[in-house]
């Protein structure tokens, strides 16, 4: 496998420099190490092995970089639109020119395959880019005249922000979040996942190699229950944003409500794909096995419970049934693998303990439903239960991995009901050709997104986010400034209205 092993190679140099001194912290443009010394070991999922010591921060570096944001905020609202469309757009560009060294990277850092990887940090540039062009309208509002008044608004950065990033997707989903927020005219203090912390900094270097100013981007490291504490608990931090389980999202915003902080959460899913049986079926099969399996199961808006129509159910699972098998588990960075090692031991244990609740629960393991310990330590099979009920455990909880819950269902009625019966709602899937019960079932199912005919492609301008238990708020296009920024309404008088007098 030459391919491998050059990307081994090549890997193996990145990663080099993790090995040899400690990750630290990102400070008003310089690197710093935790102001206690302290440090955590940060491992590959591949083999649990050791891949360095990252900065294990506490309040005292939060309020540092805190501070420093702060005190950066008001040049960097300061900054035309036109200015911070330039640094962004230098950004894009070195992550392009990195894109390589920041797939390869996360990829031995998270467990994700190569194939979906590689196109990370280039999903991460568009989105610096995409937003980057939106900065210099961000400040734009409405025209609101009245008969003896002129209304109009504007928007304007509400100030540092913290930013709380997953293990999952790391580089990119943090660019979905920092870059609008640079945009705004915010200044930021991020906290990566510490599972997965590594492209954090290849981001940080880049920011500052771009030419952002220092004290605009802060990155500290940390666990979730000290350094993600301190930073939501900040009161010179006005909002956090935070990607990650919807329990922890509940946490933060109990911490930040002394300070009133903003939220905005995109948390956990339990999203619903619902295939009837005039779909087209070749189609629906293959989005059905993407969403799910590809990045190991890793995904908020992964399609996990299969709805299928039971004129259709028992050839449409068989179907999947020989799919799945067939999958291809191995190494990250082998470009034929499809699926590699969950992120953790941690997250590994939680999902297999899923197999004896599905069998104790009446489900049936149609497919996998079992680890596999001849690829490493945290290699799981794609796995697939049939016979599910919609009140299952495993239908109901987020278990976050290749493992596919299939329920079937006899109308459109059931299949609403049975979707919408879960504590979350971030996406759903329908497949129909039927146009009006397409849309009937967009606006009846209790989710922020739907996909009609099709897995998910992003649209960067249209909303994203979910409602329940998946979270509060929008990303993407306006709707991220709608987090980042204030509206002011400014209300100028023609001079000819009457005023009432008093004590005369």
């Amino acid at each position: 496998m030459p391919e491998l092993d050059e990307n081994l190679r090549d890997a193996e140099r990145h990663l080099d420099r993790f090995r040899s001194a400690p990750t630290l912290n990102w400070i008003n443009g310089v690197p710093r190490a935790a102001i206690a010394g302290q440090v955590f070991q940060n491992s590959t999922p591949i083999d649990n092995s050791k891949l360095g010591e990252i900065a294990r921060s506490q309040a005292e570096d939060i309020d540092l970089a805190a501070c420093s944001a702060q005190q950066a905020f008001m040049n960097w609202r300061a900054a035309s639109g036109h200015e911070r469309r330039q640094v962004l757009h230098r950004i894009a560009d070195l992550i392009e020119r990195r894109a390589r060294e920041i797939a390869l990277v996360e990829c031995l850092d998270t467990g994700q395959a190569i194939r979906y990887m590689s196109k990370a940090a280039l999903r991460g540039a568009e989105n610096f880019r995409f937003f980057a062009d939106r900065a210099p309208q961000a400040n734009d509002g409405l025209s609101l005249p009245a008969d003896t008044h002129h209304n109009y608004t504007i928007r304007q950065p509400i100030g540092a922000v913290g930013i709380i990033t997953p293990w999952n997707t790391p580089f990119m989903l943090s660019t979905w979040k920092i870059a609008p927020a640079l945009a705004a005219g915010c200044t930021v203090v991020h906290k990566p996942a510490e599972w997965s912390p590594l492209t954090a900094t290849l981001l940080a270097e880049i920011a500052t190699e771009a030419g952002l100013p220092n004290g605009v981007w802060n990155l500290v490291h940390g666990l979730g229950e000290e350094a993600g504490k301190a930073l939501t608990e900040h009161p010179a931090i006005k909002a956090v944003g935070f990607v990650g389980e919807s329990a922890t999202g509940c946490r933060i915003m109990a911490q930040g409500a002394s300070t009133l902080k903003r939220v905005h959460f995109e948390l956990g899913g339990k999203n619903p794909v619902v295939v009837f049986d005039d779909a087209d079926l070749d189609r629906a099969l293959d989005a059905v096995i993407f969403m799910l399996y590809s990045l190991n199961g890793e995904r908020c808006t992964s399609s996990s419970r299969l709805l299928v129509h039971h004129n259709i159910a028992a050839d449409f699972l068989a179907r999947l049934c020989d799919r799945v098998r067939n999958i291809r588990v191995g190494h990250p960075l082998d470009p034929e693998t499809e699926v590699g090692p969950l992120v953790h031991k941690s997250h590994f244990d939680k999902v297999v303990g899923y197999f004896d609740i599905a069998k104790k629960d009446g489900a049936t393991i149609a497919v996998g439903g079992h680890a596999l310990p001849r690829h490493g330590q945290n290699y799981v099979a794609p796995t697939l239960f049939t016979g599910v009920t919609g009140k299952m455990r495993v239908a109901q909880e987020e278990i976050f991995g290749p493992v596919l819950c299939a329920i079937e269902f006899g109308s459109e009625d059931e299949a609403i009901a049975v979707a919408n019966d879960v504590p979350y709602g971030l996406a759903a899937y329908v497949w129909t050709e039927n146009v009006g019960r397409a849309q009937r079932m967009a606006h009846a199912l209790d989710v922020g997104m739907v996909w009609v005919n099709s897995d998910n492609v992003r649209h960067l301008p249209s909303p994203f986010g979910g409602v329940k238990a998946s979270g509060i708020g929008r990303d993407g296009g306006d709707y991220s400034f709608d987090f980042y920024m204030e509206t002011k309404n400014v209300c100028v008088a023609m001079g000819s209205h009457k005023i009432a007098r008093l004590g005369v």
